[in-house]
């Protein structure tokens, strides 16, 4: 499978109504896009900012479309291995930074929207049997993410091997390709130091007021049928 096929799959990005003509032409074409944002960029104050919010979303995942896009376009004029070879790194990067962050605003949801919210349903079910309570879940993800050297996301996975939720990593913008995604976390400093600086431990405990466990849920059910 191509990787516009897998960013296809994995992200399910959805055009919104208010793409242009323009936008929709590219993306008959195969030509990805910016993914709009369900929630202003200021919906998710106090916990992120909205400074922060839109310049990781109009900068930093603009800029990964932009570089999937020249790379998947090079690599489709390359001539001969090497060239192709050449131009993986750059796929993988930018692929991944698209495939990502278009799973990571959907993460996300305001307060008033129900953000930070767990009401009883399976994916509260899980979490108890998998980690032996919500808040367990919670001290783990925070701490695994953490003690991420450098860059990279930590996730909520769900494995199709054992069949359970765990806590892993990836590093820089490598995509979780072992489990099924439920939660991703960017501790990319992009993600929080306008904010939070570089004290990790607050971006991480704030997080949860705004993640979207409606998503998560829909997420992990789908993901538990295969």
């Amino acid at each position: 499978m191509s990787l516009l096929n897998v960013a296809r799959t994995v992200t399910r990005t959805r055009v919104a109504p208010r793409l242009n003509a323009a936008a929709l032409s590219l993306a008959a074409r195969g030509v990805h896009t910016l993914p709009a944002l369900d929630y202003p960029h200021d919906a998710l104050e106090p916990h992120i900012s909205g400074q922060i919010m839109k310049l990781h979303h109009e900068g930093h995942h603009k800029a990964y479309v932009t570089g999937l896009n020249t790379a998947e376009e090079a690599f489709s004029k390359a001539s001969t291995p090497k060239e192709k070879i050449n131009l993986i790194p750059a796929l993988k990067f930018n692929g991944g930074g698209h495939i990502n962050h278009s799973l990571f605003w959907k993460n996300l949801a305001p307060v008033s929207q129900g953000g930070g919210e767990l009401v009883k349903g399976p994916l509260k079910d899980a979490l108890e049997a998998d980690f032996g309570s919500v808040d367990a879940f919670k001290s783990r993800m925070n701490s695994t993410t953490a003690a991420i050297q450098g860059s990279g996301w930590g996730w909520l996975g769900y494995n199709p091997q054992t069949k359970k939720l765990e806590v892993v990593t990836t590093a820089n913008q490598d995509p979780l390709l072992s489990h099924a995604p439920i939660i991703g976390i960017d501790i990319w400093e992009h993600a929080f130091y306008l904010q939070y600086h570089n004290v990790k431990a607050k971006y991480l405990d704030a997080i949860w007021n705004v993640i979207n466990f409606k998503e998560a849920e829909r997420r992990y059910v789908e993901a538990a049928k295969k």
